[in-house]
């Protein structure tokens, strides 16, 4: 099944606003990976406001749900929900990437409230979350685990052996996501290593796989309320999502993949298609 997002109504001010929080972080460092942390915008949305249980005032609550963003470069979007929800405050965005800033191009743990792990060399997320999932069951604790990987980063093999090992062990309350936005940071993924058919790639391996548009915020919603999909299973969420969302010149556009030097006309682009609308 491919349910790649049609055209889809205007983003409502709670996304718009976020996707500002993701400008603000860029204004001051010129630099950044913009386009894929818009592609999981919506799903990081839906997870903090409506799945993960946390308390931002107890960063390291033990009954916590845990969240990994494996592909640490869409660590933009990721702030932005932390600054949001209160783990770290709004204007710690305006020194993203500075020398003495906490918040870099790719999440640390131990520096950034609300990091469970440090992320950026691609395909270590889910073999974490896997070791993670597999604890709680040995402790006997309910906490539940996410991972939200890149398209192009299940390219990496640990990301199998990881999922072999989840299925294995049975862990139910390990929740894979995919980020599929069809763009990598050099090409297209049917170009540079084809992944379909990725939903029955992930059945064979054992996971209970459902397919959802990945801005769809009640599609989400329905989906994520409803885990484990299987008893006795790991799940996974094929989110179909556009790289680059919300803002015209970037999406579907490989170019804004990483900004090494964000130029005027380049945030004036972005201010335009958040605020005038």
């Amino acid at each position: 099944m491919n349910t790649s997002p049609a055209p889809t109504p205007p983003l409502d001010e709670r996304s718009l606003a976020l996707r500002r929080l993701v400008t603000r972080a860029l204004q001051r460092s010129g630099r950044g990976h913009p386009g894929p942390a818009l592609s999981v915008m919506e799903i990081l949305r839906v997870l903090f406001d409506e799945v993960l249980r946390y308390d931002p005032r107890q960063p390291r609550w033990p009954l916590r749900d845990r969240f990994i963003l494996s592909k640490g470069h869409g660590c933009l979007g990721l702030y932005a929900l932390l600054a949001d929800k209160g783990f770290i405050s709004v204007e710690l965005l305006d020194g993203f990437c500075d020398l003495e800033s906490p918040i870099g191009g790719h999440p640390e743990l131990g520096r950034i409230p609300g990091v469970e792990a440090s992320t950026g060399a691609l395909g270590h997320g889910l073999p974490m979350g896997a070791g993670m999932a597999l604890a709680a069951r040995l402790r006997r604790q309910d906490h539940r685990v996410f991972v939200l990987m890149g398209d192009g980063e299940i390219d990496e093999g640990s990301v199998w052996e990881a999922a072999m090992f989840a299925t294995k062990h049975r862990l139910d309350n390990l929740v894979a996501l995919v980020d599929y936005n069809k763009l990598q940071s050099y090409g297209r993924v049917s170009e540079v290593l084809e992944l379909e058919p990725l939903a029955d790639k992930w059945t064979a391996f054992g996971f209970s796989v459902r397919e959802v548009d990945g801005h769809d915020l009640q599609a989400l919603g329905q989906v994520l309320r409803a885990l484990p999909f299987t008893p006795g299973r790991p799940s996974l969420v094929l989110c179909h999502t556009i790289k680059g969302r919300g803002i015209p010149e970037m999406e579907n556009n490989p170019e804004w993949h990483h900004k090494n030097r964000l130029v005027a006309d380049d945030l004036a682009a972005m201010h335009r298609a958040l605020e005038g609308r």
